[in-house]
């Protein structure tokens, strides 16, 4: 068994490739304090371990969503913090006046996913004022995959967004010569095998085949134990309002409507376009509870677009079955929830993200039936 990898207690990767040295202390005007999502907290491409190394006036507490806030509650922030986070009513940090920029700024660590949730998660978040950037060239983070090409790490971001709050402070690219010195390390010390060609680009991650992605297999075979389904949430927490699904073997479906407050509003009803006789049928959560219950078989998977919808499930103790996220398997998808902003007339958003979610189902499955097709024919 080999001896296992010496790391360094500062920045948590092995010695032969520490950058500790090449960290320098920054000044800076702009108080920041990063809200790290713990199970970023030991990855040795952690970005915001360097940020919080090099920033003069930097704070770092790192937990889990639930926790996070409980420790964001008890911090004093600056009459005049600010968020850095795209939300719909963001503003661009390049477009503020002197006197309208923050003199703190909270920003958030971890994967896009993650930081959504804890966005979602830390209700005082969602009080600050938010702030964005429009990255004007691609990021520098070529070990890990983005969203996109232009999405930025911790680090880049911080920088970004301290320069455009500073822009006479030319310490600042300290940071990114440190962060270039450890892609650069990374990169180096990775060795292809010398019969294949390694690949200049990692965000793109092309030796991935698209027809072996990581679907299920409970997807693979005839579907007979797979239902679908969607629900319907209160806007400002994880309950359930209405849940929809459907047996695929046999096209089987359930529907219900739960009782909540949320109901009368108007505004969320236009959106959701719920039939209203079904909204008239609501019924307890308890109710239905033992309803999906007796839906639910044995052997059933529940396929479900997002990790929030099976969320949903679990806040009303209603996880009878195993759960099956499309959302993390990698093939692109056959249709977009775009689709729901205009919708037709006694159409609900819920009919159409569960057809959507079906539609997905079947698209796994046929491609994993001619990938078995094609490897016959080839053997």
């Amino acid at each position: 068994m080999a001896p296992p990898t010496r790391r360094c207690t500062r920045c948590f990767r092995p010695h032969r490739m520490c950058f500790c040295d090449a960290i320098t202390q920054v000044a800076h005007r702009t108080a920041v304090l990063i809200l790290q999502h713990r199970r970023e907290r030991f990855h040795p491409f952690n970005t915001a371990r360097i940020v919080h190394e090099s920033l003069e006036q930097c704070g770092l507490l790192v937990a889990y969503n639930s926790e996070l806030a409980e420790q964001f509650e008890r911090v004093t922030l600056s009459d005049n913090a600010g968020l850095l986070y795209p939300g719909p009513g963001s503003q661009l940090l390049t477009e503020l006046a002197p006197e309208e920029r923050p003199d703190q700024l909270v920003i958030l660590d971890g994967t896009w996913h993650q930081a959504k949730t804890l966005f979602r998660d830390i209700p005082r978040l969602q009080t600050l004022p938010q702030y964005r950037l429009a990255p004007s060239e691609p990021g520098r983070y070529r070990i890990r995959r983005e969203p996109n090409e232009h999405a930025l790490s911790t680090l880049e971001a911080t920088v970004s967004a301290l320069l455009a709050l500073e822009p006479e402070n030319q310490n600042l690219q300290r940071l990114i010569d440190t962060f270039d010195r450890m892609i650069g390390d990374q990169i180096s010390r990775h060795t292809a095998p010398k019969h294949k060609p390694s690949k200049p680009n990692w965000r793109r991650n092309e030796r991935r085949r698209r027809g072996s992605a990581n679907v299920p297999r409970v997807l693979t075979g005839d579907l007979k134990n797979i239902v679908v389904a969607y629900g319907e949430r209160e806007p400002n927490h994880p309950v359930p309002i209405y849940w929809t699904a459907i047996r695929l073997a046999t096209g089987e479906r359930f529907e219900c409507a739960i009782q909540s407050k949320s109901f009368a509003d108007t505004g969320l009803m236009n959106h959701l376009q719920l039939d209203p006789k079904i909204v008239e049928r609501a019924v307890s959560l308890n109710e239905f509870r033992d309803s999906w219950r007796e839906f639910i078989r044995p052997d059933d998977h529940i396929a479900m677009r997002h990790h929030g919808t099976a969320r949903l499930l679990k806040t009303a103790d209603a996880v009878f079955a195993p759960p099956v996220i499309l959302k993390s398997v990698n093939v692109p998808e056959t249709g977009s929830e775009t689709a729901t902003v205009n919708l037709p007339e006694g159409v609900s958003r819920a009919s159409v993200r569960l057809q959507t979610a079906v539609d997905f189902v079947y698209h796994l499955n046929s491609l994993y039936q001619t990938a078995d097709e094609q490897s016959a024919a080839l053997a």
